[in-house]
C-alpha cells in the first residue's frame, strides 16, 4: 500500500475519536462512518466505551483517502490504489496528474472567455464621469457641463443630447475623441493651406463640423451658423480654436456661413 504523508500541521502521534478526526482533516463524522461501512478504513481501536478510535495509522491512510479524493477519485479506485504496489499508484497518478492538466488547460480557456465576456459586457454598461475623465483628460471640464445645463437645460436640443448620449458607453466616448482629434488636425491643415472659405474643402470642413454636433441634437445649417458666431464670441471658444491655428476661429466661422448660404440657409 503507498500513503502520503499527512500534513505536517497534524503532528498526530494518538488514537483520535471520530469527532476528533473530522474536525482535523476536515471531514464530516458522517462521511468517516461511510469509509467504514464500505472498507476503505477502518478505526482500529475502540474506547472501554465502544466508541471508535483512529491510531496514527488509520490517520496516516485517511491522510492519502483526504488526497486521492481531492484528486476526483472515486472510492473504488481509492480502494484499489490503496492496496496497490509503488508501480501501479505511480502509473496510475501519472495518468491522473496528466487528467488534471488537461483540464487546468481547459479551466483557463474557460477563465479567457469570461473575461472577454466581462469586457464586452462592462464595454456595454453607460460610461462614468471617471470614464469620460480618462478618455478627456483636461479636455473635460465639469464646470462647463454645469453652465451648459444652467444656459440651455430648458432646452429641447439639452434633452435632446441628453436623451442620446445617456447609453453611450466609453468606447463611444473614445470615437468621438478620435473623431473631433481627426476633424481639428484637417481643420487647422485647411486654415494652413489658405483654402477659400466658399470653396469645396471649406465646405466638407462644414459638413463635418455640423454631423459632429448632429449626433448630440438635430442641428440645421442656421443654427450651425448660430453656433459659428458662438465661436467668436466666446472668449473660451475662441482660444481654443486659435490654439489649433491662428485664424482658425473666424475661418471656421466664414466657411460654415458661406456653407449655410449655398444651402439656402439664412445666416
Amino acid at each position: 500500500m503507498t500513503e502520503i504523508a499527512l500534513p505536517s500541521h497534524t503532528g498526530l502521534m494518538e488514537a483520535l475519536t471520530v469527532g476528533q478526526v473530522a474536525e482535523t482533516f476536515g471531514v464530516t463524522v458522517r462521511t468517516l462512518h461511510h469509509y467504514d461501512e464500505v472498507g476503505l478504513l477502518h478505526p482500529s481501536e475502540r474506547t472501554h466505551a465502544g466508541y471508535r478510535l483512529y491510531t496514527p495509522d488509520d490517520l496516516q491512510r485517511l491522510g492519502t483517502i483526504v488526497v486521492y479524493r481531492r484528486l476526483d477519485f472515486r472510492l473504488e479506485e481509492i480502494g484499489e490504489l490503496l492496496d496497490a504496489d509503488d508501480v501501479e499508484v505511480v502509473d496510475h497518478l501519472r495518468r491522473q496528474r496528466d487528467a488534471v492538466r488537461t483540464r487546468l488547460a481547459q479551466m483557463t480557456d474557460l477563465v479567457e472567455s469570461i473575461d472577454r465576456a466581462l469586457e464586452v459586457a462592462m464595454n456595454d454598461q453607460p460610461a462614468t464621469t471617471e470614464d469620460l475623465k480618462e478618455i478627456f483628460g483636461e479636455g473635460y471640464n465639469e464646470e462647463y457641463q454645469d453652465e451648459a445645463e444652467r444656459r440651455w437645460g430648458d432646452t429641447d436640443k439639452w434633452k435632446q443630447s441628453q436623451e442620446r448620449t445617456a447609453h453611450w458607453t466609453k468606447a463611444d466616448w473614445a470615437r468621438v475623441k478620435e473623431e473631433v482629434e481627426s476633424f481639428e488636425a484637417d481643420l487647422g491643415a485647411a486654415v494652413r493651406a489658405g483654402e477659400p472659405v466658399d470653396g469645396p474643402a471649406a465646405a466638407e470642413i462644414a459638413e463635418r463640423h455640423r454631423a459632429s454636433i448632429d449626433q448630440y441634437y438635430d442641428c440645421d445649417h442656421e443654427f450651425q451658423v448660430c453656433l459659428a458666431q458662438m465661436y467668436l464670441a466666446d472668449p473660451r471658444f475662441a482660444a481654443h480654436y486659435e490654439e489649433i491655428e491662428p485664424g482658425t476661429a473666424q475661418w471656421l466661422h466664414d466657411a460654415v456661413v458661406a456653407n449655410a448660404a449655398r444651402h439656402g440657409a439664412q445666416a
